[in-house]
């Protein structure tokens, strides 16, 4: 089943001469349960395209379309409220909000929609991190792996159409960044939750089911790693 249709994206930034074309017409689509990888060199137009994923910044062309919803044609109101329950985010600083506790960290989303939060489900998650003991801590009383798994957890909460990963592993060390990488393609799995990871680790790369590669703002090669 399908989960994510992307047609003809392009994103140029700046006007005249100083133009400057960041993604060229890519077209993808990805599979729900999918483990995507997306690898490039620097400037290449991968976190462009993470962010037009994610309806963080909006296209020059083209479409998204994530879980028959397409995302460009909503209000900004409209596209804020689908981001925050469709669509789980996670960077390499976190992005966790400092004077918030790691328990209101990851609920944030399902509270500001106004919603009560499913505790059989948060405990779930928070035990599956392994920081069920660290829910009063502030993000600043973490290690940097401890923050990433909030971020995680964060990401997790609402049951998003899919999970989006910008170097998660870029600001830690070997042994936090093999943890999260596991601790992602376990939700992957046991969740069938679509995961898509913009990195330059080639070890991630090797352990995702499709890698895509970026070239100057297009797609250069898209293979498949396991059927």
């Amino acid at each position: 089943m399908e989960i994510l249709k992307i047609e003809n994206l392009s994103k140029v930034y700046g006007r005249g001469e100083t133009a400057v074309k960041a993604l060229d017409d890519v077209s993808f689509s990805v599979n729900k349960g999918e483990f995507v990888v997306i690898i490039g060199p620097s400037g290449s137009g991968k976190s462009t395209l993470l962010h037009l994923l994610g309806g963080v910044d909006r296209p020059t062309e083209g479409n998204v379309i994530v879980d028959n919803t397409n995302i460009y044609q909503l209000n900004e109101t409209q596209l804020a409220i689908f981001r925050r329950r469709q669509i789980g985010l996670i960077y390499q600083f976190y992005n966790l909000i400092p004077i918030l506790t790691v328990q209101e960290n990851i609920t944030l989303p399902i509270l500001l929609d106004g919603h009560k939060v499913d505790d059989q489900h948060l405990k779930e998650i928070v035990q599956t991190l392994n920081i069920e003991n660290r829910l009063t801590h502030l993000p600043n009383q973490l290690s940097g792996g401890q923050q990433q798994r909030v971020s995680i957890g964060r990401a997790l909460i609402s049951n998003p159409a899919m999970m989006l990963a910008d170097e998660p592993t870029g600001n830690l060390d070997s042994k936090n960044s093999n943890e999260i990488i596991n601790l992602l393609k376990m939700f992957n799995k046991k969740y069938n939750q679509t995961l898509i990871v913009i990195t330059h680790d080639e070890r991630i790369a090797l352990q995702a089911d499709r890698v895509i590669s970026i070239e100057d703002g297009r797609i250069a090669n898209d293979e498949v790693i396991r059927p």
